[in-house]
């Protein structure tokens, strides 16, 4: 397969620390994020332009703590990298052995295990300075300690302190309807979206006997973010936004699993289960929604107080998503010298997510407030749970000693639901929200769309206006065939399949979107020359993406997901590393994606994806992107360069000099092309990083400097609400439009020191 691993002298040597890091250094992968925690992955061009959030579509790249699946479906864990062994990435459809999540790719974070044989540790300390911003501070450290011959614990800390690099500066808005002034006075703030880390992960590793091992662990962290990641388009400046509330957010966690390892005969067993816990609260300004919709369409006239007198629109949203998840694995494994062999198992996972949004605008009138809230203009309050079941096998035949064929499936099946609240008071709207509840108090209105009752199971709703699942089984195959030229070379064949479940919509009067599938037809080699001082890796590929899911606002700044049409994405990737001479090593990766619809993307989907079948009651029909249509978020090429060179300069006193050169090119902004034309797209951009330092025993210290050149490189775009209301095309509004662009971080410097024992 094609596999990329960033081990841990390397994620050392690269300053990687969180997935931002390392993820710039993995060719077939980019990323969108919107700040701390809310990372959205992609490999190889498989992206088509999801608004993610709690109610949208599953990741298509599924990320792995060791053996457990910690893919959130809000964005992937912001995991502090410390004390681990190595990074894979895993670029392709891994659906038999790695399932739904696993679509277009896998990311596994191996951590080191304990160590009966020796007691170790160590602790690193970092400074360092952000340009346009203030300092942050790193302290780490791990220790291992035998406990027995075959007993041992692995205990590590960290504490991050993140500067920030972006101001809120001073603004006013005046709301048109009302004529009330909102300021940004009392948030004016510079570097204000400081990030702080601290957490720690515990691991014992018992050895039954020569056969047995059990390793029970537990990880947690708590992250605190402060302000806001983007800057915004019009009246702010480069890293500068202006934001009318507070803005915080904090993401606490933590997984407990167990891996239980052994044989039976000549059989291996293994047991991977765990249990993760991810609570987020934060604050955020949605200020820019009812000015604009103040603007378009007089909608600050309905927003008073109990007298009737009119009164701030301006708006915030207070959230408390709650996300469990617990996954079971259980693996059997034949003999590996055997020439033929065998891997199965069983899997099953379940995720609820508890979803709490609070739209709150203050001093609002009791009929306009959401039952049971103290200033709700609108309430998101529903319970989504995710369930998936597979049973998986491969089974890999030595045809020859040089030729292995392998073929694998996955009999999988899912079963989602979304049950609860979402909209505005009945005095508010006559058609949404507790207007259209199925129950209120527990005294039946409405039925739902199977026509039955349903009762408020959410606690907190004040009814239950939205109750659907949706289910579905089906198999996923996989066959590669490869050739083994030599000891030092190989090339394969593969065909995989991976696939993203269907889901609901929260608005839900529009139909849940179904499954959609990715076919990888790919051929790749592997070789090694010299000694292994060159290493030449590549692969190119065709992925077939069939009924792509596909996610917009709609009303009411409502995500709507629909199956978008067929696309293709056709590519290749390599990987090159030299050791020219004694101490110099080079290495270059890149990856090349032409991604595009195959078929037009109509406003209202079909099975055929004709745009001249009318859509939901004769509605007319339009096409929102043709064929040939470039699929968004990815750049064609993505790559980079990193050249180390090592010597020692007096006994006992090895130093290092190092730079590393990465590449990311231009991005469209939306599937849309009317959207895009008000989106924009993503310039490409180049980052330049170097360091310095030296080695002697026990102790090192690295002088480093990151995007050097401080390019201010653009990662995503958001907007409050519909890129034609808040994006403002036609300039209704005297301030024009706003959009959000999350940039990377500026030019850091840093000192780092460190000492092993």
């Amino acid at each position: 397969m094609s596999i990329q691993v960033l081990g841990q002298a390397r994620l050392d040597q690269l300053q990687v620390q969180a997935f931002d890091d390392y993820v710039r250094f993995l060719p077939s992968v980019t990323y969108q994020t919107a700040g701390p925690g809310s990372a959205r992955v992609y490999f190889r061009g498989v992206s088509s332009g999801e608004n993610a959030n709690h109610s949208s579509s599953q990741p298509t790249v599924g990320i792995y703590l060791d053996e457990q699946p910690i893919t959130t479906i809000q964005g992937a864990l912001d995991i502090h990298l410390y004390d681990i062994a190595r990074v894979e990435a895993l670029a392709g459809p891994q659906g038999t052995l790695y399932g739904s999540s696993s679509e277009a790719g896998t990311i596994r974070i191996i951590t080191n295990k304990p160590d009966p044989s020796k007691f170790s540790g160590a602790f690193d300390f970092e400074v360092n300075k952000v340009t346009d911003g203030e300092f942050g501070y790193v302290a780490e450290g791990f220790v291992n300690v035998p406990l027995s011959d075959k007993i041992a614990v692995r205990a590590v800390g960290w504490y991050d302190k993140d500067a920030g690099f972006i101001d809120n500066v001073l603004a006013t808005r005046r709301f048109p309807v009302s004529g009330i002034l909102a300021t940004t006075a009392p948030f004016v703030e510079d570097d204000y979206n400081d990030v702080e880390t601290y957490g720690g992960r515990i691991a014992l590793g018992i050895e039954l006997d020569d056969s047995w091992t059990i390793t029970p662990a537990i990880m947690g962290q708590k992250q605190r973010s402060d302000g806001f990641f983007g800057q915004e388009s019009g009246r702010a400046k480069k890293r500068q936004v202006a934001q009318f509330n507070p803005e915080f957010n904090t993401d606490d966690w933590y997984q407990a699993s167990l891996t239980i390892e052994g044989k039976v005969g000549d059989w291996s067993l293994t047991y991977a289960g765990a249990y993760l816990k991810r609570n987020i609260d934060g604050i955020s300004d949605y200020s820019d929604y009812s000015y604009f919709y103040d603007a378009l369409n007089g909608s600050g006239a309905y927003i008073c107080d109990n007298a009737g007198n009119l009164v701030s629109p301006n708006q915030y949203i207070i959230s408390k998503p709650r996300f469990t998840k617990q996954s079971h694995e259980f693996r059997i494994a034949s003999p590996a010298d055997k020439r033929l062999r065998l891997i199965a198992g069983l899997f099953y996972q379940r995720q609820k997510n508890g979803i709490e949004e609070n739209y709150i605008i203050d001093n609002i009138a009791d009929i306009i407030t959401v039952k049971g809230t103290d200033s709700n203009i609108w309430l998101t309050k529903q319970v989504r749970v995710d369930r998936d079941y597979a049973v998986f096998g491969e089974l890999a035949y030595d045809i020859t000693d040089k030729l292995t064929l392998t073929a694998g499936t996955r009999v999988y099946k899912y079963d989602n639901s979304l049950v609860g609240f979402f909209g505005y008071a009945a005095g508010f709207s006559s058609r949404t929200g507790e207007a259209a509840c199925f129950n209120t108090d527990g005294t039946t209105r409405r039925s739902n769309p199977a026509g039955t009752p349903v009762p408020n199971t959410v606690a907190g709703a004040p009814c239950i206006n939205l109750d659907r699942r949706t289910k579905d089984t089906d198999w996923l195959p996989k066959v590669n065939l490869t050739y083994k030229i030599n000891d030092d070379a190989l090339v394969y064949a593969t065909f995989s399949r991976g696939f993203r479940p269907g889901g609901i919509n929260r608005r839900g009067t529009v139909e849940p979107y179904a499954p959609d599938v990715l076919d990888n037809y790919e051929l790749g080699f592997k070789t090694s020359f010299a000694d292994n001082k060159v290493r030449f890796n590549g692969a190119i590929y065709q992925l077939d993406w069939d009924d792509v899911q596909f996610s917009s606002l709609g009303e009411n700044g409502l995500t709507i997901i629909r199956n978008a049409g067929n696309a293709r994405i056709r590519g290749f990737e390599f990987d090159l590393n030299v050791q020219p001479t004694t101490g110099l090593t080079l290495g270059v990766s890149g990856s090349y994606n032409n991604a595009k619809l195959v078929t037009d993307f109509c406003a209202s989907a079909n099975s055929t994806q004709d745009c001249t079948i009318p859509g939901p009651g004769g509605a007319a029909n339009s096409v929102l992107a043709p064929a040939g249509t470039r699929l968004p978020d990815t750049a064609r090429f993505k790559g980079n360069a990193v050249a180390r060179y090592e010597v020692e300069v007096r006994d006992g006193i090895d130093a290092h000099i190092q730079g590393a050169v990465v590449r990311e090119g231009k991005r469209l902004g939306d599937l849309r092309p009317a959207t895009r034309a008000i989106v924009g797209d993503f310039p490409g951009y180049t980052t330049v990083d170097l360091s310095v330092g030296f080695k002697t025993g026990r102790f090192s210290a690295e002088l480093y400097g990151t995007n050097i050149f401080d390019v201010n490189g653009q990662t995503s775009r958001s907007v409050q609400c519909g890129e034609s209301i808040c994006g403002d095309p036609d300039g209704v509004t005297a301030s024009g439009g706003i959009f959000y662009t999350y940039v990377i971080r500026p030019r850091t410097i840093g000192l780092k020191v460190g000492t092993k024992f």
